[in-house]
């Protein structure tokens, strides 16, 4: 394989009822300045319609190039649909790397068209680094149950394949540039698909659960006792933020899954960051990393925590809360 035959960065746009999901437009404005380096083109790939309003903040993003697929069998998501659309694109138009959102739908489908183009797929990156002597991306996420830092690249094939975390990357529109429209017609038989969609039921929003963009969180770890929790709660209403939690926490069913801070969960970018009982393995850190300021408390003076904090305290995680929820208190 000659890597030179490929070119071109592209960035699946996921969209649900006429709406594109945010993890596509965070990655177009990320791989914009990694397709710069690269002195490459930028291309999203849309299948099915969008309305013009949607399509305006793919343009706002600064694509090179719109990839419009107009065909039968894209109606609603379908991970054989959309792993033949891949295969098929790639196979014409051989671009240097394809970025899909690490949704539920991203994770089923990207692997499938990788295997298919028998490449490599990576997943979770916290990190895009593209090497200018050998022109691959190296992809720096956490490994080994978070104790590494691993790097990751496709060194021989082609197109570099990877699925990234909503939240990893800022959404920081480029502006509009001069964006070539090619239009696909493919169609897909709904016949190949081995699974197909019974009913849709719309998730009912709660704003309390999007954490993604809270200026201050109260962050609860594994040593937080069940009856506590309250306690934590009033902390983060009483500062105007949101409660969130580690992986435990949700493992031992304490809080939703939605309000996980990590790998495994959502990516933040708080002001203030309070970090209540949290022993800090790299798979929850990564998830803060752009805090503006991190306050941890825990009752272990070696967690690791307290190598990303700006202040720490070796306390008792319910006490300090309760003297802080004193302070707040109206006329104190």
């Amino acid at each position: 394989m000659d890597k030179r035959e490929y070119k071109d960065m592209w960035v699946g746009i996921e969209h649900e009822q006429g709406r594109i999901e945010e993890v596509s437009l965070e990655l177009c404005c990320q791989i914009r300045k990694l397709a710069d380096l690269a002195g490459e083109k930028l291309a999203a790939v849309v299948a099915g319609e969008l309305p013009e309003s949607q399509i305006a903040r793919i343009l706002d993003c600064g694509v090179d190039k719109l990839i419009q697929v107009e065909g039968s069998g894209y109606e609603q998501f379908s991970a054989d649909a959309y792993t033949e659309l891949y295969t098929v694109l790639c196979r014409k138009h051989r671009p240097s790397a394809v970025f899909i959102g690490g949704t539920s739908k991203g994770r089923d489908f990207a692997p499938r068209f990788a295997a298919r183009l028998e490449t490599g797929c990576t997943s979770d990156s916290t990190e895009l680094v593209y090497n200018m002597d050998s022109g691959d991306i190296e992809f720096i996420e956490p490994a080994v149950g978070g104790r590494i830092m691993a790097v990751i690249s496709i060194p021989e094939l082609r197109p570099q394949v990877a699925t990234i975390r909503p939240g990893t990357f800022k959404y920081q529109p480029a502006g509009r540039r001069y964006c070539q429209l090619l239009k696909e017609k493919l169609d897909f038989d709904p016949g190949k698909a081995r699974s197909r969609r019974l009913e849709f039921i719309e998730e009912s929003r709660d704003d309390s659960l999007d954490i993604r963009e809270a200026q201050v969180i109260v962050c609860v770890g594994k040593a937080v006792k069940a009856d506590s929790l309250p306690l934590y709660k009033e902390l983060a209403d009483r500062l105007g933020g949101k409660l969130a939690c580690t992986r435990p926490v949700f493992d031992r069913g304490l809080l939703p899954y939605k309000l996980v801070i990590g790998q495994s969960g959502v990516t933040v970018r708080p002001k203030l960051l309070l970090s209540f009982g949290v022993s800090g393995a790299i798979n929850h850190v990564t998830g803060f990393s752009d805090a503006g300021m991190v306050v941890a408390i825990n009752t272990d003076p070696s967690a690791a925590i307290f190598n990303c904090a700006d202040y720490g305290m070796v306390a008792d995680m319910d006490e300090v809360c309760k003297l802080i929820l004193e302070r707040l208190r109206p006329g104190v």
